[in-house]
């Protein structure tokens, strides 16, 4: 995929998630776009943010440094969206504005005392395993309000919400259904008090059925970007 194709992928997917939201009964701009670009340069991300995209996600914190640095001239926000690992915090928490994976009180106790004092808290979402798939983070979701609840001792990160990678699903019901689960683990939580307001769901290949279930950001890759090159590792 050329530069040139970005405008209309971009248009494209900007008309799916408002269609979705105007079928399904969602508000006027309550679904958000995290644009996945890991796996593509810091010019396609340039060219997406002159057309008006200012959330952007990466998964390996090695690929994104350099394209951090170099757009740095650009009002961008920062999600992490890929696994996180314990040696990595200290650049994640100084800079990104959002963390979709956290899935280790480890993990979090990490970020919290990383983080810049100057900076704002850290938006985070607690990943849940919804179905059992092997490379795949999350916490079960049993015990999502356990770790929900260690965030009271944990001043500069904000909990938001939750986050899933479910399984390859055919079907519009069978993707609806998963992605339900995800929504109702955050009314379970709500009902204990956390006023919790996200939920991180939904890709290229399922967006409507993230939207229909109450997906309040969809993280978009292929359909912006096209095909990505091989990942470049953690």
């Amino acid at each position: 995929m050329t530069a040139d194709h970005l405008p209309e992928r971009y248009a494209e997917t900007r008309t799916r998630i408002a269609s979705a939201a105007l079928r399904y009964g969602r508000a006027t701009g309550s679904v958000g776009l995290v644009a996945i670009s890991k796996g593509h340069g810091a010019g396609a991300i340039r060219r997406l943010a002159g057309l008006g995209q200012r959330d952007f996600g990466e998964n390996y914190l090695q690929e994104a440094a350099p394209k951090l640095a170099e757009l740095a001239d650009l009002d961008l926000t920062w999600h992490f969206t890929g696994q996180l690992q314990a040696n990595k915090t200290r650049a994640i928490a100084e800079q990104f504005a959002w963390v979709h994976t956290l899935d280790r009180d480890r993990i979090a106790q990490r970020l919290n005392e990383q983080r810049p004092a100057a900076a704002s808290p850290i938006n985070v979402c607690i990943q849940v395993c919804l179905e059992e798939e092997a490379g795949k983070g999350g916490v079960e979701p049993q015990e999502v309000a356990q770790l929900a609840a260690r965030f009271k001792d944990y001043p500069r990160l904000r909990l938001r919400g939750l986050m899933a990678i479910p399984p390859h699903h055919e079907s519009f019901d069978a993707q609806r259904t998963c992605f339900e689960r995800l929504a109702g683990c955050l009314l379970d939580l709500n009902s204990q008090g956390f006023a919790l307001d996200t939920l991180s769901m939904g890709m290229s290949g399922d967006l409507e059925a993230a939207i229909a279930a109450g997906a309040t950001w969809v993280r978009i890759g292929t359909a912006l970007f096209g095909a990505r090159k091989p990942a470049t590792g953690p």
